[in-house]
């Protein structure tokens, strides 16, 4: 998992509240054994004017221009504004996977729903939580200044505004340090790998017999 530290990007303002998994990523796409190729497909429904399939070459679709994400002044953003409850619904792995693939590090919002918020930090977003009159602000700024870009500094927990106003967040600590350092949950396994290697020689040694199980 790639660590987040400090990281600058370009604002994408989703102007809607309640956005839901299967808006994120729509349950077609999650025929994949893969957990890669999301990407494409982020926000299919509102993204495409066409229904789209896993497989569709994105450049056979036809785009919805007024979409967010299709409009020229957001292109490459990292960071994406949207509204309360973002994230609300099943409980998909998807979709998390499906918004760091499009390249977004961060969202920001007043609140998240508590599995999607939990996934997010497990793949690598970092999802912020602001009051809402911040966020609103913060959707007033991006409106009207194009290029409109913020900086996050995790272990500083604060969002640096482009006049230099500094947003503090809240981050639990055990997060703050798995993301800072770039490890999931395999990752953190593995920092015990020699003991974890220990443990089953000796239980081999002392249970001759599991080994005939096992293989």
């Amino acid at each position: 998992m790639n660590a987040f530290t400090l990281h600058r990007g370009r604002v994408v303002p989703l102007d809607r509240a309640n956005v839901d998994t299967d808006a994120i990523i729509p349950k077609q796409f999650l025929k994949s054994v893969e957990r890669t190729g999301f990407g494409p497909n982020l926000f299919d429904t509102w993204r495409y004017l066409d229904p789209g399939e896993p497989g569709q070459d994105p450049a056979s679709r036809k785009p919805n221009g007024d979409f967010v994400l299709n409009q020229p002044r957001y292109t490459g953003g990292t960071i994406l504004l949207a509204r309360r409850n973002f994230g609300c619904g099943s409980s998909r792995e998807h979709a998390p996977w499906a918004l760091e693939q499009y390249g977004f590090r961060s969202l920001i919002a007043p609140s998240f729903a508590d599995i999607f918020y939990s996934n997010c930090f497990k793949n690598g977003l970092l999802p912020i939580t602001l009051p809402e009159a911040q966020v609103g602000q913060l959707f007033e700024e991006v409106a009207v200044s194009e290029g409109y870009a913020l900086t996050i500094d995790l272990s500083r927990q604060v969002i640096v505004k482009p006049d230099g106003t500094e947003l503090s967040f809240d981050v639990q600590p055990f997060r703050r340090h798995c993301l800072l350092n770039g490890y999931d949950d395999i990752d953190l396994t593995l920092r015990h790998a020699e003991r974890i290697c220990a443990f089953e020689s000796n239980r081999f040694q002392k249970m001759s017999w599991l080994r005939q199980r096992i293989g």
